[in-house]
């Protein structure tokens, strides 16, 4: 063979003779006995006697196998060098160093004379992801890692508790999911945390457009190389900007499931170690105490989080991931109705990246105060339960009396002041701050003839200019109708799309791409010099960076004969989005030169046979097609994309008994 390679055959095969002369069959295996009993003989399930020799055998005090035994998992990702230096990258910085938060609640645990077993399923990153097939999976990821940790859970029959490490936008998700479901079993969920901000240069939302900007001209290949080094500042942490991964942390502390004031805190930093070893010590008082998660997580609590999201105005992700949380826990799940009387009754709170006006770092949230003190304005506006048990095993109501006073609070705030000269009180408002300082709730659900089961906007995500007297968004265009991401993108660097368009694109829902998330379109169109002036409708969803009059979460989606699939190009779309009442439609309102009502609209597009190039992408693999199919008959997008095993079971039946019954009638 001719092949050209670096490496010998000799070298793959060959190896040093010494290796040969040191392998063994035997070893002496631990010293000492196991502490068992002839009623543990007798009684014990072999497995748990296994279990035993197995603890022994990797080197755990046969005098202490008697301990409570508490599982810790986690998302860690990579392989590092005791120093830290990498061996093998993990996928992202989220998961790269949650294994010394692992090691740290393990050695609290082994201090407290408990036995701490660690096991992991690592995720992946929608930032590696945006604008490949590698976002095909994104979504339906969610779904296997809960599966995945739960199996994990069950199979340490012997658990106490568990504790759950995780940082980003499908892992942490997850995670919060496998834990809803221990029941009885106490369980404590570690946010993974926030990188840094670089010193000089831009956070890692931005940084994610240099090949759009590069495109347009905005930049030097040798700005765009030099930025994108150092936009992740530390090597672990999710992103400085309330996306989805921030958001989830908050949310998981808003359930109750974290610590208070451990969302968003400095990846790598004692004061975010500090919290993993607490988590511990939390853990073992739960324990202690008889709670378990199902003391925790009640319909109070995910309200807690639904309102707390709002305050935030976090991502649109979480629409999703909350209602899958509460179906994991067996409570109810909130539906649009739901969200948005929420949305109406908050005001947001937070100045923070990407909604503004200020655009804050998410490690300078966490330093004005993050969720608790989010917490504490909503507590005197009254919109809280706060008689809610949490992880501390106290309610939530005697938190945050604890952190109203804590030393924690006050040197925190001032150390915000003397690093980034920044006043915590313009970081998170009170609701009378909040609304003079013009912010408005976030979240809001567009329906119409082009979405008649309904869609949502991040309505603070508009240009404020674009907003009229009435705090009312409008806008009247053409449709440009894209059936693949690419197609979009492509079209956008070109320079094909024009100021007042509207970017429609389709088969990115469930059916067609696993529900991908187009981030990649959203930025890019933030560097146009007109992009206020263009709009985007997707069946699909978007990064909770997103910014610009971006709708998703069309529904019924293009593949499922949903009105938005017999879109033409150049047909003429109207968007209002309220954001004081927080209503909205989206409606085909034209055809060429001719204006027609939002209602005659709805009858031309009953008309039409869906167009002729809907499909699904030709990449998108099988796993993901399975979970569409079975999302689909668990209530779809809007029942939070889970697996309700009855309504599938019951489909499947259905199914079988038709052809018998067909066979009777022949």
């Amino acid at each position: 063979m001719t092949e050209k390679t670096r490496i010998s055959a000799a070298q793959v095969l060959e190896h040093d003779a010494s290796l040969l002369r040191d392998t063994k069959t035997h070893a002496p295996g631990p010293e000492g006995s196991l502490p068992i009993t002839p009623e543990m003989l007798l009684s014990e399930p072999s497995g748990n006697l296994f279990g035993f020799t197995q603890n022994a055998g990797m080197g755990w005090e046969p005098t202490r196998l008697l301990d409570p035994e508490f599982l810790i998992l986690s998302t860690h990702g990579g392989v590092r060098a005791t120093d830290g230096t990498p061996i093998a990258l993990g996928f992202h910085t989220g998961h790269w160093e949650v294994g010394l938060l692992v090691a740290e609640a393990a050695r609290e645990l082994r201090n407290h004379h408990a036995i701490p077993f660690a096991g992991a399923c690592t995720d992946p990153c929608d930032g590696r992801t945006q604008g490949t097939i590698g976002m095909f999976d994104s979504l339906p990821y969610r779904n296997d890692a809960a599966i995945v940790l739960r199996r994990l859970m069950r199979s340490l029959p012997t658990r106490k508790g568990v504790i759950g490490i995780a940082t980003c936008d499908k892992g942490l998700p997850a995670m919060m999911m496998a834990l809803a479901s221990s029941g009885s079993f106490p369980s404590v969920l570690v946010p993974g945390g926030v990188t840094l901000l670089p010193e000089n240069g831009e956070d890692a939302g931005k940084v994610q457009t240099i090949g759009a900007r590069f495109s347009r001209e905005q930049i030097t290949l040798a700005y765009a190389a030099e930025v994108g080094c150092r936009a992740c500042a530390t090597p672990g942490g999710g992103c400085q900007f309330l996306g989805t991964a921030a958001t989830s942390q908050v949310v998981g502390e808003a359930l109750g499931l974290s610590l208070p004031h451990s969302a968003l805190a400095p990846s790598g930093q004692p004061i975010w170690l500090d919290a993993a070893a607490r988590s511990a010590r939390a853990l073992l008082r739960l324990f202690e105490l008889g709670l378990g998660t199902a003391d925790i997580l009640t319909d109070a609590s995910v309200r807690n989080a639904m309102v707390v999201h709002a305050a935030f105005g976090g991502s649109t992700n979480l629409l999703l991931h909350v209602p899958a949380i509460a179906h994991a826990a067996g409570l109810k799940r909130p539906k649009a109705d739901d969200w948005a009387a929420v949305n109406r009754a908050v005001p947001r709170l937070v100045d923070a990246l990407p909604n503004g006006p200020n655009n804050y770092a998410t490690v300078q949230v966490f330093l004005a105060g993050a969720v608790p003190e989010v917490m504490l304005h909503l507590r005197r506006a009254g919109l809280l339960d706060c008689r809610v048990r949490t992880v501390t095993g106290e309610t939530l109501d005697a938190n945050l009396n604890w952190w109203e006073q804590s030393e924690r609070r006050r040197a925190l705030q001032q150390r915000l002041r003397d690093l980034d000269s920044v006043d915590p009180a313009q970081v998170i408002f009170s609701p009378d701050a909040a609304r003079a300082n013009g912010l408005t709730p976030t979240v809001c659900f567009p329906v119409g003839n082009l979405a008649p089961e309904g869609s949502v906007i991040k309505s603070t995500a508009i240009d404020p200019s674009l907003i009229d007297e009435s705090n009312t968004f409008r806008h009247v265009g053409p449709a440009r109708v894209f059936v693949t991401e690419a197609a979009a993108i492509d079209a956008i660097k070109r320079g094909a799309i024009q100021q007042g368009d509207v970017m429609v694109l389709i088969c990115g829902g469930p059916a067609g791409t696993g529900m991908q998330e187009t981030y990649q379109i959203t930025s890019a169109l933030k560097y146009l010099s007109f992009c206020k002036h263009v709009a985007v409708l997707t069946d699909a969803r978007f990064s909770g960076v997103s910014t610009g009059a971006c709708i998703g979460h069309i529904s019924p989606e293009a593949l499922a004969d949903g009105p938005v699939g017999r879109v033409h190009e150049g047909d003429i779309i109207e968007i209002v989005i309220d954001r004081k009442a927080l209503h909205g439609t989206l409606n085909l309102v034209g055809e060429g030169e001719e204006r027609f009502s939002a209602e005659e609209g709805a009858r031309r597009l009953a008309t039409r046979s869906p167009r002729g190039d809907l499909a699904p992408h030709p990449d998108l693999p099988n796993d993901t097609r399975l979970w569409a199919a079975l999302i689909q008959a668990s209530g779809g997008v809007w029942g939070g994309c889970v697996y309700d095993v009855d309504a599938i079971t019951a489909q499947l039946e259905r199914g079988a008994a038709s052809p018998k019954t067909n066979t009777r009638g022949a």
